[in-house]
């Protein structure tokens, strides 16, 4: 039991989406119909990037990646890259597949070069990059491919809506960036990029060259939003058993478990009348400050799928939705993954991730919020 008690206090992003899953299920008792509808699509395209990605980290898949970013000269430079890396993938392979790139690159490049203390600024603003550059896409996050599907409106609408937030977002994290090497904005990123981009085993070569390509697939998964999920991940699945099989005992489990609980969340609250009447009251008229209310207690997913029946003003739910993110970790699941990827490399930080993560989240907030809200006024349809 002992053991129990310290592992939840130390998986708190486990533990309150375990809480939140059995709180809603006395609410509104589960059936087998709602445990049917959960987004499985998403949660197994996670278990295949997840396995992939770990792949990509045993075998160093990344290397020419890792050569090519240490050979940049200041660390201002290699932090635009990694950065806008992020800003930019997170709009074809969604927010949270670009940080599982990213992140644990960024954390492996800055060690080997001796910059570890701005390892959390930067990741904290790879999620921001990933939060914010995401939005520009139908198919960039989660709540924006669930929206994108139930408007009915045409991917060049979209874009155009949400093109001037993404500008904006990416001339703030050049200013954020800039601001933390103030003192020496062209302070030197020393490094051997022999010795920290690594070497390629022979013997791994096949093991790579499935791992790229499963990776393609998953894309392709992500990218034409195909029903078919399932025969991927059992391509995926049974490619791993027959190349590497002790890679799935690596793979990141407890994740998927929080994204499971914080969607029975959501199912379960949803279906509760009580609750869905309020809402209806409620909401209308004021999707843009529920959208970001409603995500720091349920992530801005769950909340977009609570919320969308209750919409009168689609703007502010997207908008809200996208800029939910950046009040806290529970905001953005994405989040949790940047989180949950730091503390594997360093455990017992979680408090100190915690603290630099909101300080600068919450000022990137406080600059873009109020534009968002004036923005909602600009109708999609």
């Amino acid at each position: 039991m002992r053991k129990i008690i310290i592992f939840f206090k130390k998986e708190l992003m486990l533990t309150l989406s375990v809480t939140a899953a059995l709180a809603a299920m006395f609410i509104t008792p589960p059936t087998f119909q709602r445990f049917k509808e959960l987004d499985w699509h998403t949660l197994g395209t996670l278990f295949m990037m997840l396995c992939v990605l770990e792949g990509f980290k045993r075998e160093n898949v990344l290397k020419p990646l890792i050569g090519f970013a240490v050979k940049l000269k200041t660390m201002t430079a290699l932090s635009l890259f990694m950065i806008f890396g992020v800003f930019f993938t997170s709009m074809f392979v969604t927010n949270d597949v670009s940080l599982i790139i990213f992140v644990p690159l960024t954390i492996f490049t800055f060690r080997s070069a001796g910059k570890e203390k701005y390892i959390l600024p930067v990741i904290t603003m790879e999620n921001i990059a990933a939060i914010r550059g995401s939005l520009l896409t139908p198919f960039g996050s989660p709540q924006n491919l669930f929206l994108y599907g139930q408007s009915g409106t045409n991917i060049g609408n979209f874009m155009l809506h949400m093109l001037p937030l993404s500008l904006m977002s990416a001339v703030l994290l050049i200013a954020f960036v800039i601001f933390l090497y103030r003192k020496n904005i062209h302070e030197e990123m020393t490094a051997d990029p022999a010795s920290v981009s690594g070497k390629w085993e022979k013997a791994g070569r096949t093991k790579r060259i499935t791992y790229i390509i499963l990776f393609g697939l998953i894309i392709f998964v992500i990218v034409s939003r195909t029903q078919y999920w399932y025969i991927a991940a059992t391509i995926v699945l049974a490619a791993i058993l027959i190349v590497d099989r002790r890679l799935l005992l690596k793979v990141d489990y407890i994740l998927l478990v929080t994204f499971l609980c914080f969607f029975i969340f959501s199912s379960s609250i949803s279906a509760n009348e009580t609750i869905a009447s309020f809402l209806k009251d409620a909401v209308a008229g004021q999707e843009y400050w529920w959208a970001i209310g409603l995500s720091q207690v349920i992530s801005n997913v769950p909340a977009s799928i609570v919320l969308y029946p209750f919409t009168e003003n689609f703007s502010g739910l997207i908008y809200g939705a996208d800029t939910a993110g950046l009040v806290s970790i529970i905001g953005s699941l994405a989040s949790v993954i940047n989180y949950r990827i730091y503390i594997r490399e360093y455990p017992g930080n979680g408090k100190k991730f915690l603290k630099t993560f909101t300080l600068i989240s919450l000022a990137f907030f406080a600059i873009v919020v109020i534009p968002g809200y004036l923005l909602c006024k600009w109708r999609f349809f």
